[in-house]
């Protein structure tokens, strides 16, 4: 089918076809390779800032949630901030 598409191309199957380890490393990268993005400034402060407001939900710092239990306050908050939004 390949060949069908593009048959000027030629895919190599056989260069790590005895090699288990390489093989897997195909497989390694590509779940790697969304998690690269981090490394930028803008990817850490809106991870930073994400992670700084579901602690101060779970404390109880903020006005949402408060009077429910720890374990349930995240969620009651999420659903309270989705139908202000």
């Amino acid at each position: 089918m390949l060949d069908d598409l593009l048959p000027a191309t030629w895919h190599r199957t056989d260069q790590y076809a005895n090699n288990r380890i390489e093989c897997d490393h195909g497989r390694l990268q590509a779940r790697r390779r969304p998690m690269r993005g981090r490394n930028q400034d803008r990817s850490a402060t809106v991870l930073l800032a994400g992670h700084a407001l579901v602690w101060t939900l779970r404390r109880g710092h903020d006005e949402l949630a408060v009077e429910e239990p720890v374990t349930r306050r995240v969620a009651v908050a999420f659903d309270e901030l989705t139908l202000a939004i």
